[in-house]
């Protein structure tokens, strides 16, 4: 079950392997989350220091949730993957010149989970052409119906 989802991951990046990656979160933001709270829009993936963290994802805090904590929507999260995926990333990313990128946060067995991709940037051609392509499968489909 998708909770939110970056839409223009897909425009912007050519996505080339996912994972699954828990957060480390608060009480109040998994009741946000499950609430559709939630924005994926501006937030990016880092690795730092062997670690992975999502920055710029907004939690909006629930009124009723977070009445004795003060929420922080925006505060960096850490993300967690196997030790053996970690290294994977941190060398395609440094070395191979790809990029992190969140593509949805989801639910697997009553967790919330984010979707991670490991992306390539597009240029302004290859989006055109992705553009193109989109457009000329929805022609297709309706002349199938006609």
């Amino acid at each position: 079950m998708r909770l939110a989802e970056n839409r223009k991951a897909s425009h912007d990046y050519f996505i080339e392997e996912r994972y699954e990656a828990g957060l480390a979160l608060m009480g109040w933001e998994v009741k946000a989350i499950r609430a559709g709270r939630s924005q994926l829009k501006e937030a990016y993936v880092v690795v730092r220091s062997g670690e992975v963290f999502l920055i710029g994802c907004h939690i909006s805090p629930l009124t009723s949730a977070s009445t004795h904590v003060l929420p922080d929507p925006t505060r960096t999260r850490k993300l967690l993957l196997h030790a053996e995926e970690i290294s994977t990333l941190i060398g395609k990313v440094d070395r191979a010149g790809y990029t992190l990128v969140p593509l949805d946060l989801h639910l697997t067995r009553g967790r919330v989970k984010l979707a991670v991709g490991l992306a390539k940037g597009k240029k302004q051609h290859d989006k055109r052409a992705s553009e193109k392509d989109r457009e000329w499968e929805r022609q297709k489909q309706r002349l199938m119906r006609v």
